[in-house]
């Protein structure tokens, strides 16, 4: 594979040039901006959040070099800290919301290969690739699996995770749909999937961090 091979994924790139897509480029600031926010807002240590919050940036960062150099080498810098994170917080999730031992946080993590390669045949077969969106659909059916196991034990958090849910199916809309509404609006939508996204990863820290391990949690009656 030649790693410097030049992609055009996105409605706003009309050329190669390094700012060919200057507003997908500099939204890539609302990961810096709510990893900077969040920090400021967690109290205590919480080796975790943080090790979120360094990798919130890394996607800002990732995603800056694919959208102005625009080549293989970027794109793996673009999509390698999502997935990261995600992995990152199925760990976390496993361990602190449902107070599981390490071994099953790492299971959880392991299991989310075929379960995205599962869902992700499923879709295309369904409804095609939603523009190359179908790689994310698996990350909200899991958010939501992971609610409904914490609806009773832990309702707060599970409320906190729906509503990362809805931010990410807005965010993932407005990726879907940035090729179809490229002739009628040249700037194109993808730049609403950063911006949302930004808030969407900040708010699932800030759940994570608020989140008591299940040992942890009063009793409900």
């Amino acid at each position: 594979m030649n790693w410097s091979e030049q992609v055009n994924n996105y409605c706003e790139r009309v050329d190669f040039t390094f700012w060919s897509e200057p507003i997908n480029a500099l939204t890539n600031l609302s990961f810096l901006i709510a990893a900077l926010l969040v920090a400021l807002m967690l109290k205590g240590p919480d080796k975790g959040a943080r090790l979120l919050l360094v990798i919130l940036g890394c996607i800002g960062i990732g995603s800056f070099l694919f959208h102005t150099f625009a080549t293989r080498w970027s794109a793996l810098m673009d999509v390698f800290p999502i997935l990261l994170f995600i992995l990152t917080y199925i760990f976390l999730a496993t361990t602190r919301f449902l107070a599981l031992p390490l071994w099953a946080g790492l299971l959880a993590v392991a299991a989310f290969f075929p379960f995205s390669a599962a869902v992700g045949w499923a879709v295309t077969n369904s409804i095609g690739t939603l523009n190359g969106s179908v790689a994310y659909v698996p990350v909200p059916i899991l958010i939501t699996l992971y609610a409904f196991a914490l609806r009773r034990s832990a309702p707060d958090t599970a409320r906190g995770l729906l509503i990362g849910v809805a931010l990410l199916v807005a965010s993932l809309t407005f990726r879907t749909i940035d090729a179809a509404v490229c002739p009628s609006l040249p700037i194109g939508t993808h730049f609403l999937w950063h911006v949302l996204n930004g808030i969407m990863l900040g708010w699932m820290i800030l759940v994570m961090h608020r989140a008591l391990p299940l040992a942890k949690r009063p009793m409900r009656g």
